[in-house]
């Protein structure tokens, strides 16, 4: 398996349409969804810098979440569309940060803004050093 050299995009923008079971019975998505989205868009971010977080666990590299701060603006509602901003804030020896901006593309409203801290960990849950390809360019 080969990993880049480097990580060279720090940010994506991906398009959230909220499904009926996340939402309670008035249509609101329901605030413990909002973690999953955002762990869509680290997901993405890995993607468009041409890494799978399948390929970097099979190569001993985990990340879990240490810290996760969230601040509720405004309501999201079932299937309206939605775009959420991650951005990788910093690396570190043993740690990767990222912010996240959740917003409702029709009206230009924030609606929820976040902040995670994942560590980086062995397959045994250990820390261990971040790899370098992690750091960006």
């Amino acid at each position: 398996m080969s990993f880049p050299d480097h990580t060279k995009i720090k940010s994506c923008m991906i398009t959230i349409q909220p499904r009926y079971s996340e939402t309670d019975q008035g249509g609101v998505v329901h605030h413990a969804v909002f973690p999953v989205y955002f762990e869509m868009g680290r997901t993405e971010l890995l993607r468009a810098n041409g890494l799978a977080y399948k390929d970097l666990e099979a190569a001993g590299v985990f990340f879990v979440i240490a810290e996760l701060r969230i601040k509720y603006r405004r309501p999201a509602f079932y299937d309206e569309k939605l775009n959420l901003e991650t951005i990788c804030t910093n690396v570190t020896a043993s740690k990767v940060e990222h912010s996240y901006k959740l917003i409702r593309p029709s009206t230009g409203e924030l609606l929820a803004e976040a902040e995670s801290v994942l560590a980086c960990v062995d397959g045994k849950g250990k820390i261990r050093r971040m790899p370098e390809f992690m750091y960006p360019s």
